[in-house]
């Protein structure tokens, strides 16, 4: 028996990086999943390994900033598998790296979109559906950027991430009493696509107290542990997973 057995998760953001290691790693841990991203060939792939494993898996694929996404991943996992208890929001973009005063409005809104009206959206979406299970955990991918640090030219970045925070803190108010656990996640820097080249990665690990980025797989277990019933009292709270990155600022 795993940690999730029986249980049904929705990962968007799931065709690389950390919501592929989430996949991967939830599905080992008994979870049915409904998986999301832009790109239908790489997440079709991470659907494929689940299933090579044994695991039971549906996709979607869709633009995380439209609401109709968010509504066929509910109706997916309700349809293909009797419900939801788990939805990790994990889809974000880094958006413009620039001073701020030197950001167009259109990147504004598409970084804030595809990361923080994506999550109010999801969860939106996803809540209904748990209250029908009596309750279950929401996550949402937030950063050290934004909440315990800003770096140059990540003002829009950080703002859409701090966000969730609030987010967290809001669905922690109006529903932990009805079951449902809200909490955010921050990672440090991590291996994936998004970090960058090897001058960029090392630059990161040297801002960390680590001295080294994540490898995706650490961050997975630390969403694993926020899904799981191992934090069931845990709600509306960060939980950074930075490498002692914002312990050394």
């Amino acid at each position: 028996m795993g940690m999730l057995q029986d249980k049904v998760a929705i990962i968007t953001g799931a065709s690389s990086g950390i919501g592929r290691a989430a996949a991967l790693l939830f599905s080992a841990e008994g979870a049915a999943l409904v998986l999301n991203a832009r790109n239908a060939r790489t997440l079709e792939d991470v659907a494929d390994l689940v299933r090579a494993n044994g695991g039971r898996v549906r996709t979607v694929v869709g633009d995380v900033g439209r609401p109709d996404t968010h509504q066929e991943l509910v109706a997916t996992a309700v349809e293909a598998f009797g419900g939801l208890d788990i939805a990790f929001n994990n889809a974000a973009m880094v958006g413009p790296i620039k001073p701020l005063a030197n950001v167009d409005l259109e990147e504004w809104q598409e970084t804030i979109s595809t990361t923080l009206t994506s999550a109010f959206l999801g969860s939106r979406a996803q809540i209904p559906a748990m209250l029908q299970r009596g309750g279950g955990s929401i996550i949402f991918s937030s950063s050290f950027v934004g909440t315990s640090v800003g770096l140059p030219g990540m003002a829009v970045y950080g703002t859409a991430k701090a966000g969730l925070m609030g987010l967290v803190k809001g669905i922690t108010a109006d529903y932990a009493a009805e079951g449902i656990r809200a909490n955010a996640l921050l990672p440090g820097g991590t291996d994936t696509a998004m970090a960058g080249d090897e001058a960029q990665k090392e630059w990161a690990a040297s801002l960390h107290a680590m001295k080294r980025i994540a490898q995706p797989e650490e961050i997975a277990r630390a969403a694993l542990f926020l899904a799981s019933p191992m934090s069931s009292f845990v709600a509306g709270s960060a939980l950074f997973a930075d490498g002692g990155n914002s312990a050394v600022k």
